[in-house]
């Protein structure tokens, strides 16, 4: 079991940023890759981005690319969505979520991650 926790949401003006966090803890023992999606109200889930487990794949969706960034401390099991330039239609509510049965893979597909988080929301202002 994987558990994780997402924070670093909130309110924000359009052109600015947020970071979110996302802190896995359980059995990280195992290698696994991370995504990021989210979910507006009234809409079906999107992939954002994800990174595999080693780091050297991250994919992006075309409506963030050039603006997100996704990293990771290997050290706190942490990885992050750095959000720049955010605009009103990024408002949602972000998961992370952990694919351990293909770890080499940054994966798009949301029902290929085997462990959620809660979420935290995010909320860009016009």
């Amino acid at each position: 079991q994987v558990q994780l926790a997402e924070s670093g949401g909130g309110l924000v003006q359009a052109g600015g940023s947020l970071r979110l966090s996302c802190a896995a803890s359980g059995r990280t023992d195992r290698p696994y890759s991370m995504g990021w999606f989210r979910q507006a109200p009234g809409k079906e889930r999107e992939f954002v981005g994800a990174m595999n487990s080693r780091g050297n794949s991250i994919n992006y969706s075309a409506s963030v690319k050039g603006r997100f960034t996704i990293s990771k401390d290997n050290a706190k099991n942490t990885v992050y969505l750095q959000m720049n330039s955010l605009k009103p239609e990024d408002t949602a509510v972000y998961y992370c979520a952990v694919d351990m049965d293909r770890p080499w893979v940054a994966d798009v597909v949301g029902n290929d991650y085997d462990y959620w988080g809660l979420g935290t929301q995010v909320t860009v202002s016009s």
